[in-house]
């Protein structure tokens, strides 16, 4: 069911709506860590790094269907603040069709060149093809977990944040089941893990999107609403186009870091394999409250409501570190039993030892990291994209220049120190272009 996110008390609102996102999330990833404690658990070590190495590739496809998921977001929030249904509804299938084919074309490319893929992150000799293995089978199922991203954008541009929370607490619950039983019963290893995916987002994709089309057939509208508008289709583009940039130029850069873990052996990337789960569990977490905080705010501008958008960013950077506090608190104390968490009686020292380390470096910037993504919800909510890609960009670029630097003096552990000195930086520009934007909406709200 549709909400309006433009009246009432905007803390209560915004909790309201965010809260299904966030528990979302936890089932979300709770199947993505699922991948890499059965793989560890039950085939070893090197399953688990098999599982890891090829992680950074895996994210620039979930990149495009996260960018394509704001993009549709904010455009269908705009229009739904604005009481515009009929634009609403060909807004959702403009862009359910250009997502299919895109889906369709970068899966036939990523699978296509897999074994250069792993090439070009140094994938270690003895877990390349169970890597390779691992990514063609995600990369097949890639048009599912694309119809799920922009069937959830465009439930929660609606206001509905519990929808597509159903179908995915299905799909995870399936998923974690499937590879259970497929590793632990069926030996099928770090395949099994993949299927297991491909299977459980297949099942999330499809009914997702059959809900969305009978959820949309509710909204009243006149006369015959076009299927397809390439005026609308680029002005969704102009939101997507930065947010898959800078998803993209995220990943891309998470890549380059991966190949210099690769160099310090198997057993270091298993360690980063289980603490970066850990860690993408937290920013995901962090991304909900930015994307609730993104929703409020294209609601309210569509609606000329600019006076909510001050609390909209306070209230979510409320939430974003009380959480930010309870999950820097678990991993700082709790880190080593988390790592082994995710490894077989046979997991090596090193493992443990460079997943701790991880874990502990960045724990202590994450409500930092938090504050700056509901900065760049409200920036993404009110159209400001540049803004937005200078501040995540800034983030990106320090981080991997500092792992090339920093490397070759303190080994892995110079890789763990670019990500706080990146997210502190990152997040002093993101407030400042926020709290900037904010005042410039006022000013328009004043004038009008």
């Amino acid at each position: 069911m549709a909400n309006d996110l433009t009246r009432g008390s905007a803390g209560k609102v915004l909790l309201k709506f965010t809260l299904p996102l966030f528990i979302s999330v936890v089932f979300q990833q709770m199947y993505s860590i699922a991948d890499s404690m059965i793989a560890g658990k039950f085939a070893g070590e090197d399953a688990l790094a098999a599982v890891g190495a090829s992680y950074p590739i895996t994210n620039i496809f979930n990149a495009v269907a996260i960018g394509c998921n704001i993009g549709c977001g904010v455009v269908i929030s705009q229009f739904f603040g604005g009481k515009e249904y009929k634009k609403v509804k060909t807004a959702a299938s403009t862009s359910i069709i250009a997502g299919f084919v895109l889906s369709v074309v970068l899966a036939l490319l990523g699978i296509a060149f897999t074994p250069s893929l792993m090439k070009i992150v140094d994938t270690p000799l003895n877990i390349f093809e169970d890597s390779a293995l691992y990514l063609e089978i995600y990369i097949g199922g890639f048009v599912f977990l694309f119809l799920y991203n922009v069937a959830n954008g465009i439930f929660t541009s609606l206001g509905d944040s519990k929808t597509s929370l159903y179908f995915l607490i299905f799909s995870s619950v399936t998923n974690v089941v499937l590879d259970y039983v497929f590793v632990r019963f069926l030996n099928m290893g770090v395949s099994g893990v993949a299927w297991a995916t491909f299977i459980a987002q297949g099942v999330a994709g499809i009914l997702s999107l059959v809900t969305l089309l009978r959820h949309l057939k509710k909204l009243e509208t006149e006369g015959k609403t076009p299927l397809f508008s390439f005026k609308i289709l680029k002005r969704i583009a102009m939101i997507s186009i930065p947010s898959v940039l800078q998803q993209s130029f995220v990943s891309v850069g998470n890549v380059f870091i991966q190949k210099l873990i690769n160099g310090f052996g198997s057993s270091v990337i298993a360690g980063y394999s289980a603490a970066i789960k850990l860690n993408t569990f937290t920013i995901n977490a962090f991304y909900t409250f930015g994307n609730g905080v993104s929703g409020f705010t294209a609601q309210n501008v569509g609606a000329g409501k600019y006076n909510r958008l001050k609390k909209g960013f306070k209230y979510g950077s409320i939430m974003v570190i009380a959480t930010g506090v309870v999950f820097a608190l678990g991993f700082l104390v709790f880190n080593q039993g988390l790592i082994k968490a995710f490894l077989d009686a046979d997991g090596t020292p090193e493992a443990i030892r460079s997943g701790s380390a991880f874990l502990k470096t960045v724990a202590p910037f994450y409500c930092f990291i938090g504050v700056k993504l509901v900065g760049d919800g409200v920036l993404r909510g009110t159209g400001s994209m540049k803004l937005f890609m200078v501040a995540t960009f800034t983030d990106l670029v320090l981080r991997v220049v500092l792992a090339f630097v920093l490397a070759p003096l303190w080994g892995y552990q110079g890789i763990w120190a670019s990500w706080p000195i990146g997210w502190t930086v990152a997040t002093v520009l993101s407030l400042t272009f926020c709290v900037a934007e904010i005042k410039k909406q006022q000013r328009k709200g004043a004038k009008e």
